[in-house]
């Protein structure tokens, strides 16, 4: 694994002084600025300009606001930017649990794998490495196989795309989409990664306590090339009991209690479990609340008092100028909808990015089953596909039952897990809208289809606009009986 410090944030004026003075770039100056604003009488430009000039007190004064007063806040002022080269699909999962952080991963749909994979530090030495590496060698090879064939499949039964390299890019990438699913998440990957220090520090003290090696690898690469800029800023970067013992402790005291009933292991692959009571009219309520001088309450039973169109049409008041790209209202943020899902490792890959979503995995789980690409099928390939899973299978239970935190990362991008998803109506309508349009990847399509087909029977009002940016368009004109004013992207320029 390779991390590159990318840049990170700095004053403008520290910037133009670099090349005439001996100047020490870094970003803790703008941190100590701006934590003395609330303090000081003086204009933030000049608080600025003598953080500048006195690097060492500035960073005093961070240590002593961060570790003595608490005020954390600060640090997140200081911003960093990382190349993380060469990390496994599975380690990434972790990295991306940081909700406030910013990450763009290289995409297994769209780049050709050349095989690259990560071999965890646990197995190295281990009687069993060379069946770890014979057996990611099996599913690169299927990879490749099933790349070329899919590939060619495409153009047969897609001889109009063929003719234009926008098309037959297009195909390609389908059969790159469909293919990668025999793929290890102990693939390699790339992510360009942007964190302010707050962050920072939590995402290293978490690597630190973390029980993948490669996961302490990260934090310690991070925390080598943060701290020699921003020293006074980083300070709560080392393992601590808490995220070292409370999950492990959770799991033995949970199998200590004696849990009777059956568990379908094979059920519905989308479960609404919860959806707030009444939301339609807490969201309305919301709305009148937000739009008048009445209490809540007031506003809640006059909206229980209205007809079935006239709440209609309070919605639609609501949503008269939104476009394709506008969020849906704060308002829509006062309901909850819970949902059990059971997903592939690639669809989890698109499903991980949604973090103002709350999102709690079980671990990867071989007799959940797998996922079986259609166009393997359509290829003849479903054989060998479904023996290589039973190979790989075979491994991952060698490699658990004596390491077992990194037994995952033989398993494939078809394999499943169990996922407990909870957000709220407007970040259903974000992920609806870049997850069910028709140029999403149809795995998590397929799963948010049925996340919003189950929010609309249960609020059936505030959810009429649920669907793809592709088809918006069309669901504003059934909803208003006219187009919206913007109804495709606008040329640049």
């Amino acid at each position: 694994m390779k991390v590159i410090l990318a840049g990170f944030n700095v004053d403008t004026e520290a910037l133009k002084e670099y090349k005439e003075k001996d100047m020490i770039l870094t970003p803790e100056s703008i941190s100590a600025a701006y934590a003395r604003i609330s303090r000081s009488p003086k204009p933030v430009d000049r608080l600025r300009q003598e953080a500048r000039k006195e690097v060492e007190r500035a960073r005093r004064s961070n240590r002593k606001i961060i570790f003595e007063m608490g005020h954390h806040s600060v640090a997140e002022h200081a911003v960093f930017n990382f190349d993380v080269i060469g990390i496994s699909r599975r380690a990434v999962e972790e990295l991306e649990k940081f909700r406030l952080c910013s990450y763009t991963e290289k995409s297994q749909r769209y780049v050709t794998l050349k095989g690259d994979f990560v071999i965890p530090e646990e197995l190295k030495g281990a009687t069993f490495i060379d069946e770890y590496i014979g057996m990611i060698n099996l599913q690169s090879v299927l990879y490749k196989k099933l790349f070329k064939k899919i590939r060619q499949y495409n153009f047969r039964i897609f001889p109009g795309l063929v003719k234009e390299s926008k098309g037959r890019r297009c195909l390609e990438n389908l059969a790159k989409e469909d293919a990668r699913y025999v793929l290890p998440l102990a693939t390699q990957t790339q992510v360009g990664t942007t964190i302010n220090a707050r962050n920072l520090e939590l995402m290293m003290r978490r690597c630190a306590s973390h029980p993948l090696s490669e996961m302490n690898v990260l934090g310690k690469k991070f925390f080598g090339l943060a701290k020699k800029i921003a020293p006074s800023i980083i300070l709560f970067y080392s393992a601590d009991e808490y995220d070292q013992k409370t999950y492990p402790g959770l799991q033995i005291y949970a199998e200590s209690l004696p849990l009777k009933g059956n568990d379908s292991r094979k059920g519905r692959d989308v479960t609404l479990l919860y959806a707030t009571p009444a939301a339609d009219s807490k969201i309305l309520a919301s709305l009148l609340f937000k739009s008048t001088d009445k209490d809540y309450t007031y506003c809640e039973k006059a909206v229980k008092r209205m007809s079935k169109r006239a709440r209609r049409e309070l919605f639609k008041k609501a949503c008269q100028h939104m476009e394709l790209y506008d969020a849906a209202l704060r308002e829509f943020e006062f309901s909850q909808l819970t949902y059990s899902l059971t997903v592939s490792a690639a669809c989890f890959g698109q499903l991980k990015r949604h973090r103002i979503a709350t999102i709690t995995c079980q671990e990867y789980d071989p007799s959940l089953g797998y996922t079986v690409p259609e166009s393997v099928r359509e290829v003849g390939e479903v054989q060998e596909f479904s023996k290589v899973m039973r190979q790989t299978e075979r491994v991952y239970r060698k490699i658990k039952k004596k390491f077992p935190s990194v037994s995952d990362y033989i398993l494939t991008n078809a394999h499943h897990k169990r996922v407990l998803l909870s957000l709220n109506l407007r970040e259903l309508y974000h992920i609806s809208r870049l997850r069910e349009d028709p140029t999403a990847q149809w795995d998590i399509r397929d799963k948010v289809h049925k996340m919003s087909t189950l929010a609309r029977k249960a609020i059936p009002i505030t959810s009429q606009l649920l669907g793809g940016k592709t088809n918006y368009a069309q669901m504003y004109h059934d909803l208003f009986g006219r187009p919206p004013k913007v109804t495709e992207v606008p040329e640049l320029g």
